[in-house]
C-alpha cells in the first residue's frame, strides 16, 4: 500500500483527490491538511465522503507528513514550492497540482504569478506530469509538476499535429471554456451564481498564466518556437473544458489517422469517429480526453475539439494517474470510473 499524504485538502482538487483516492485499491490515505480546518473531520466538511474518509485535518506543520510515501500538494499557486523541499528531504515523492514547478524559466514564472519563486533550485529536478508525453521521466521522477487544466487539454489537441509537422507553426489558436470550478472553491464577485450563471465571458485575453505553460510544452515537441493564441472562457457550468483548437495546414496527411496512431494504447485519451463532437458531459467525472478531428469545407484549416473534466484529468485523476506511474502500478488503477450523466 502506498501511504498517502494530501496538503490543501479542501479546495475542489483536494476533496477530488480524497473521492479518487478513498476508491484506490493501492492507496492509503494517511494525512490530509487544512490550516483553517484543523480537527474537523473529512466526512463533516464533505459529506460525500462520509464512511469512506475517517480522517480529520491536520496542521500542514504536523510530522505527519514526514512518513507518506507520497504527498500531493494541493495548495494554491506560491504555496507548494515552500513546502516540496522539506518533503522530499524526509523522502517522500511529491506530485504538486499547483503551478509552482511547471514553467522551467524561474524568471517567466516569477513574472507570470507575481512573486519570487521560494525553491529556484528544485525546479531543474521536477518532471512536468503530461504521462500521454513524459510517461518515462515520470516513473522516475520524486517531483512531479501536474499540468493546469487548460494545458492539459490544448497539449493533447495539438501534439499529434505538431509532432508530424504538418501545421504552421506560427499560428496556432486555442479557444478554450472551463466551468466555474476551475477558478477554485474560493468566494469572488464573478463566481457567485448570479453572476456566472446564464452568462459567458472570455477573460485574461491580453495573456493568461496557462499561456506560457501551453508554449512551453508545445514547443518542446516543436523543437523550436511556436506562435500560440490563447483564450479562455467562462462557461456557466461547474465542471469540463472544451477546448477548439485552429490550426493551419501546411502539410496532407490523413489527419484522423494521425490521432488514432499518436493515442494509440493510451488509456486516458479517447479519439472518437470522424464527424464526432465531443462534449464536456461525456467526460464529467472521469479521467478521459476525448478529441475529434475537423477539416472544415476540405480547406486549409484543421479544427481540433478537446474536452476534459478539469477537476480529474484536468488535475486530480491525472495527479493520480502520475502516482500509478510513479510506483509502478497499472496507470488505471483507481481511475476507471464510468463518466456522470447527466
Amino acid at each position: 500500500m502506498i501511504k498517502v499524504g494530501i496538503v490543501g485538502g479542501t479546495g475542489y482538487a483536494g476533496v477530488e483527490l480524497l473521492r479518487i483516492l478513498a476508491q484506490h485499491p493501492q492507496a492509503e490515505l494517511a494525512v490530509i491538511t487544512s490550516r483553517k480546518e484543523i480537527g474537523t473531520p473529512v466526512a463533516e466538511l464533505f459529506p460525500s465522503l462520509r464512511g469512506r474518509v475517517a480522517l480529520a485535518f491536520s496542521d500542514p506543520a504536523a510530522p505527519g507528513l514526514a512518513g507518506c510515501d507520497v504527498v500531493f500538494l494541493a495548495t494554491p499557486n506560491g504555496v507548494a514550492m515552500g513546502q516540496a523541499k522539506p518533503l522530499l528531504q524526509c523522502g517522500a515523492r511529491v506530485i504538486d497540482i499547483s503551478a509552482d514547478f511547471r514553467l522551467r524559466d524561474v524568471g517567466d514564472w516569477e513574472r507570470w504569478y507575481g512573486t519570487r519563486h521560494a525553491a529556484p533550485e528544485l525546479v531543474p529536478q521536477a518532471v512536468y506530469g503530461l504521462p500521454e508525453i513524459h510517461r518515462n521521466q515520470i516513473r522516475e521522477a520524486r517531483l512531479v509538476a501536474n499540468p493546469g487544466c487548460y494545458p492539459t487539454s490544448v497539449q493533447l489537441g495539438f501534439l499529434p499535429l505538431i509532432e508530424a509537422g504538418v501545421v504552421d507553426l506560427r499560428h496556432l489558436i486555442a479557444d478554450a471554456k472551463s466551468g466555474v470550478s476551475g477558478a477554485g472553491r474560493k468566494a469572488e464577485m464573478h463566481l457567485l451564481f448570479s453572476e456566472a450563471s446564464d452568462n459567458f465571458m472570455a477573460y485574461g485575453v491580453p495573456g493568461h498564466r496557462h499561456w506560457p505553460e501551453i508554449r512551453q510544452g508545445l514547443e518542446a515537441s516543436a523543437g523550436g518556437p511556436v506562435g500560440l493564441t490563447f483564450v479562455p472562457h467562462l462557461a456557466p457550468m461547474i465542471r469540463g473544458i472544451h477546448a477548439t483548437l485552429y490550426a493551419r495546414i501546411t502539410g496532407e496527411a490523413d489527419f484522423q489517422k494521425l490521432f488514432e496512431q499518436r493515442y494509440r494504447g493510451e488509456p486516458f485519451v479517447d479519439v472518437l469517429p470522424p464527424g464526432a463532437h465531443p462534449d464536456t458531459r461525456s467526460v464529467r467525472a472521469s479521467n478521459v480526453c476525448r478529441i475529434a478531428v475537423h477539416r472544415p469545407h476540405g480547406g486549409d484549416t484543421l479544427v481540433v475539439l478537446s474536452v476534459i473534466d478539469n477537476l480529474v484529468k484536468g488535475a486530480a485523476g491525472q495527479a493520480v494517474q502520475n502516482m500509478n506511474i510513479m510506483f509502478g502500478l497499472p496507470e488505471t488503477l483507481g481511475l476507471e470510473q464510468l463518466p456522470v450523466l447527466p
